[in-house]
């Protein structure tokens, strides 16, 4: 893992709040006591207990703006039995680890949000509605109470970035597959699969198709060999870290509603875990299955965000 993530998994997103110190109940009523501030609100924040960090307008504006998480229909798509169409920001956080970026939420997005950033120890400045804000309180406290846990992220292949368009949408589809990868500025003796777009084994007319690029990409991983697997959903994307004797996976959930009974397989010898849920606190793993070299369980229902520890 480079340096640049290391500097960022314990990273954890920040609420930019300009209504000024009278707005203070509304914020302790939701347990919000970080915030970003403008520069000359820090003193009145500072003496009134808060951990602040100065954020001008103009530092926010410098940011990458990052789009709303959730789903959306696809233009010209109206069959039912497509699958949603989910705005998710992982592959940004993973092309641009060090970057800085932002978020300007509408309600009901700011506990989604934040959960993204969090998952991805993402350096993200969120603006929200102020109507989000017990929900992002809830969303803050969740994220402070889980265990310190840096691991190396897991990639089953990886993905060689040339910086261009085509392969930013690869990459975008690639996430929201679950299939694992990790981006690399030339191919990797330590992958099977080295993806390089416009090779003679990944032409670029092949990758105008992203959906159906990814799909050769799975076949040619495998089921059986992903290190990850998500089954019940559609809108769940997940991320695995692990250092082969522990690990961690982070479940975004992106459709707006709550999920029962998802079931995941992780590849490894992991004999049992500790499940966090946001919302509901800590549970256990469900419908526990240790067979070929892969964990199965179920989570019995989950919101915005669900964090799996496993040993």
């Amino acid at each position: 893992m480079n340096a640049a993530v290391l500097a960022l998994v314990a990273a954890v997103p920040c609420i930019y709040w300009t209504q000024g110190i009278d707005s203070r109940p509304t914020l302790e009523s939701a347990a919000i006591k970080r915030l970003c501030v403008p520069p000359d609100q820090v003193d009145a924040w500072r003496n009134a207990g808060f951990n602040v960090t100065a954020v001008s307008d103009a530092d926010f504006a410098a940011r990458e703006a990052l789009p709303v998480p959730g789903t959306t229909p696809r233009p010209g798509v109206a069959s039912p039995t497509r699958a949603p169409w989910i705005v998710a920001s992982g592959w940004r956080f993973m092309r641009a680890p060090a970057r800085k970026y932002s978020y300007a939420v509408p309600a009901g997005k700011a506990a989604l949000a934040l959960a993204e950033a969090a998952a991805y120890g993402a350096d993200a400045v969120l603006k929200i509605d102020p109507a989000d804000v017990p929900s992002a309180g809830a969303m803050l406290t969740f994220l402070d109470s889980l265990p310190t846990l840096d691991l190396p992220p897991v990639a089953d292949f990886g993905v060689v970035d040339d910086g261009s368009a085509i392969t930013a949408e690869v990459m975008n589809l690639l996430a929201r597959r679950n299939l694992l990868f990790e981006i690399e500025k030339a191919p990797s003796s330590g992958h099977r699969i080295n993806v390089a777009i416009g090779s003679p084994a990944y032409p670029a007319q092949d990758a105008a198709d992203p959906a159906g690029f990814a799909q050769k990409i799975r076949a040619q991983l495998t089921d059986e060999r992903r290190s990850l697997r998500i089954y019940g959903s559609e809108v769940v994307i997940a991320r695995l870290t692990s250092d082969g004797k522990r690990g961690r996976v982070h479940l975004v959930n992106y459709g707006g509603r709550e999920i029962e009974g998802l079931r995941v397989r992780v590849r490894g010898s992991y004999q049992g875990g500790d499940v966090y849920i946001a919302g509901t606190g800590r549970a256990a793993l469900q419908e526990q299955v240790a067979a070929d070299g892969a964990v199965e369980f179920s989570l019995p229902k989950i919101g915005a965000y669900a964090v799996v520890d496993l040993r």
